[in-house]
């Protein structure tokens, strides 16, 4: 009898860790207003708890995957881009999965994975923005960046999606010739920050008047502020847009939550919610605040091939670092 129900104690246990009603989602630390009404929705819709654990950058969320890629801890990733959705998929990281309501998506040149291991949630170009009051000359192209001594600050992107998109982007341009750039741009970094909140944090201070961001920054500039107290720059080879998704961790022991929840990120109430917190497009059409007239919306669009970007990115970040350091 004692056997038996020893046994029945470990079914018990077993059972309750199949049935499992907790998520656990891995976002980068400026994706926690998700926590702020947004994740509760989906709690009360599917009678569970979801655990937000956030990690720095967008590129920590994806070492932490790698990390534990032998005994997966997370059920969701939310916040990798073009090039680190790559990378999971290369790492064996993720599970594909087309949700249900994918039609949501308005543009599909936005569905950069077709194979549907990471679901594009927002969008929004990288761009250069800078103070005014700092940087009066009239800025046109990439290399009016290299003029200004110590003024610009970057992200690192071996940690951070912002840093790698903005390599890419100089990739883009330049191709071949992109080291030879990065040469003359040298003298323009004041520093290297891991991620864009700690960029954010020193450009707002006025360590540098520049730093890599996004276009919508003047849009947030008019909302926080009732001015454009930065300005955004383009420059006139183009913009890079970088394109964030979510997919679901492969060995996850909750496969039909996670798919629920990839969905939840189509509807209007996770969507509503990215303009203004997120300060990025969203992909499907639920209207954008008055605010986002003063959003810059780029002419010509850069970019580079998925299977180009995975198969070369190690190499470029390598020879990125042998540049700096």
């Amino acid at each position: 009898m004692k056997k038996f129900l020893a046994m029945l104690g470990i079914i018990v246990v077993l059972l309750s860790f199949a049935f499992s009603k907790e998520l656990t989602v891995y976002v980068y630390e400026s994706l926690s207003w998700i926590e702020e009404g947004t994740i509760q929705k989906f709690e009360e819709m599917n009678d569970c708890e979801v655990k937000v654990v956030k990690l720095g950058d967008a590129g920590n969320v994806l070492t932490r995957l790698v990390l534990e890629k032998k005994n997966p801890r997370a059920d969701v990733v939310i916040g990798l881009d073009q090039s680190l959705a790559a990378k999971a998929v290369g790492e064996d990281l993720l599970i594909p999965y087309k949700p249900k309501n994918i039609e949501n998506v308005r543009d599909k040149a936005l569905l950069f994975d077709p194979e549907c291991y990471v679901i594009p949630y927002d969008y929004g170009a990288i761009a250069i923005i800078y103070d005014p009051e700092k940087i009066q000359d009239e800025l046109e192209s990439f290399e009016d960046l290299t003029k200004y001594k110590n003024s610009l600050i970057i992200q690192d992107p071996r940690a951070s999606s912002t840093g790698q998109a903005f390599l890419l982007w100089t990739i883009a341009v330049y191709e071949n010739e992109w080291k030879d750039f990065w040469e003359r741009l040298m003298p323009a970094i004041l520093t290297v920050s891991p991620g864009w909140s700690d960029s954010f944090a020193k450009f707002e201070i006025g360590e540098a008047p520049m730093m890599v961001s996004y276009a919508t920054d003047s849009a947030y500039s008019q909302y926080y502020y009732g001015s454009s107290k930065y300005k955004v720059f383009i420059p006139k080879e183009g913009a890079y847009v970088q394109i964030e998704g979510a997919g679901i961790v492969k060995g996850t022991d909750n496969l039909v939550l996670a798919e629920k929840f990839i969905e939840f990120m189509l509807t209007e109430d996770f969507q509503k919610e990215i303009p203004l917190k997120q300060w990025m497009f969203p992909v499907i059409d639920v209207g954008l605040p008055e605010v986002y007239q003063y959003a810059v919306v780029p002419e010509k669009i850069l970019t580079i091939p998925a299977q180009e970007i995975s198969n070369n990115l190690e190499r470029w970040l390598k020879e990125w670092e042998a540049l700096l350091y």
